[in-house]
C-alpha cells in the first residue's frame, strides 16, 4: 500500500488532499464529516475585512448615533448584552475547529487595508490557526497603476503579515501575473511558505432583460486545472516554497496529474459542494489503488516527476504544441466549412 502523506508548509499530512475555503467549513459537523472522509487539513472560509467594516458602520449609524441632536433617544438602542460582531464569530468558530477536529486548521484571510491585514492576522495566530492564507483579491483597474505597482502591493502586504505573525504563510495568488515565476521568487524571499495557483476570480454576469450587472456563481470543471498544471510545472523545483492546486481538482486523475506537476497539496472545493464531504473518500481510494497499480511507494516519489525539469519534453510546456495542436482539431460530422 503506497504513502500517500506529503509535507506542506512544513506541516506534515497524511495526504495531499485539502479542503478549500468554502461554506463547508461553516458548520462544525461538516468539518469533522470532512475530517472522516479523509481531509489531510482544513482551510477555513474567509475572514473578509468588508464585513467587518460594513458591520462597524451599521453599529455606529443604529445604535452609537442615535442621541445626536436628540438627547432622550440615548436609550432606545442599546447595544444588546449578548451581542457577538463578525469577526468574534469567526475567531471563535476557528478555535471550536481546532478543539473539535485533529487536522490542521488554515485560517483564511481576504483583507483591504494595511492595518486590516496585519491586525486580522494577528488575531487569526492568536485563535489558534496553524496556518494563515492571505486571499488578495484584487482588480488592478486604473490606467494609472503599473504592474510593478501591483506586484508591490501583494509584497506589501506578505512584508507587513510576516514581521507580524510566526505561522506559516500561503500566498493565493491571481492567474495573470505577466512573470509568474519571477514574481513568485520575489514572494518566496519575502517569507512566503506556499504559493496557491489559483484564485478563482468569480465573473460578472449582465442581465439582459434588466441591463444591470450582476454576481453569477459558477463552480469550477476538471479543465480549469490544466492551466494551473503548467504552472505547477514551470514552478517545480525553481521555487523552495510549497505549491498547491486550487480550482478544477474533481477526481484522482486532476489529482494525480498536479501531483505529478509538482504540487505538494491539492485543494478540492466544487466536487465536494456537489457530492458532499463523502466525495473525498472516493477521491482517495482511487489515488491509492492508481499508485499500487502503477508501482509507486509513495505520494513523494511521483511528486514533480513530470515537471518542467523532469519531463522528456521540456518544451512541451511552453510553445512547442502550440501549432501542433491547433492543427489536431477535426471538424465534426455532419459540419461544413
Amino acid at each position: 500500500m503506497a504513502d500517500l502523506s506529503t509535507e506542506y508548509m512544513g506541516i506534515q499530512l497524511k495526504n495531499p488532499l485539502v479542503p478549500s475555503s468554502s461554506p463547508l467549513s461553516k458548520q462544525l459537523d461538516t468539518a469533522r464529516h470532512l475530517e472522516d472522509a479523509g481531509a489531510a487539513a482544513l482551510v477555513m472560509h474567509s475572514l473578509f475585512e468588508e464585513k467587518i467594516e460594513e458591520e462597524d458602520a451599521r453599529l455606529a449609524r443604529f445604535f452609537h448615533q442615535q442621541s445626536l441632536g436628540h438627547g432622550e433617544a440615548e436609550g432606545f438602542h442599546p447595544v444588546p448584552e449578548n451581542y457577538t460582531s463578525y469577526e468574534e464569530n469567526y475567531l471563535d468558530h476557528l478555535t471550536a475547529l481546532k478543539e473539535s477536529l485533529d487536522i490542521p486548521v488554515i485560517a483564511s484571510l481576504n483583507g483591504t487595508t494595511d492595518g486590516g491585514w496585519v491586525n486580522y492576522a494577528t488575531e487569526l495566530e492568536k485563535a489558534g490557526a496553524d496556518a494563515l492564507e492571505l486571499n488578495v483579491y484584487y482588480i488592478p483597474a486604473s490606467p494609472h497603476e503599473d504592474c510593478v505597482a501591483v506586484e508591490q502591493r501583494y509584497l506589501e502586504v506578505l512584508t507587513a503579515v510576516r514581521e507580524n505573525v510566526s505561522l506559516p504563510i500561503a500566498m493565493k495568488l491571481s492567474p495573470q501575473f505577466s512573470s509568474l515565476l519571477h514574481f513568485a521568487r520575489a514572494l518566496q524571499e519575502g517569507g512566503a511558505n506556499a504559493l496557491v495557483l489559483f484564485n478563482r476570480f468569480y465573473q460578472p454576469d449582465i442581465d439582459l432583460e434588466t441591463l444591470e450587472v450582476q454576481p453569477r456563481l459558477s463552480l469550477s470543471n476538471s479543465e480549469e486545472s490544466l492551466f494551473r498544471h503548467r504552472w505547477l510545472a514551470i514552478l517545480h523545483g525553481r521555487v523552495e516554497c510549497s505549491l498547491a492546486i486550487t480550482g478544477g481538482v474533481h477526481d484522482y486523475r486532476d489529482v494525480i496529474k498536479s501531483l505529478l506537476a509538482g504540487a505538494d497539496i491539492t485543494h478540492m472545493c466544487s466536487t465536494l459542494l456537489q457530492n458532499g464531504p463523502a466525495r473525498l473518500a472516493e477521491v482517495l481510494r482511487d489515488l491509492e489503488q492508481w499508485l499500487d497499480e502503477h508501482e509507486y511507494v509513495s505520494v513523494k516519489q511521483m511528486q514533480g516527476s513530470i515537471s518542467q525539469r523532469n519531463a522528456t519534453d521540456s518544451s512541451a510546456f511552453l510553445r512547442a504544441n502550440y501549432m501542433r495542436v491547433l492543427d489536431s482539431y477535426q471538424r465534426p460530422t455532419g459540419v461544413q466549412w
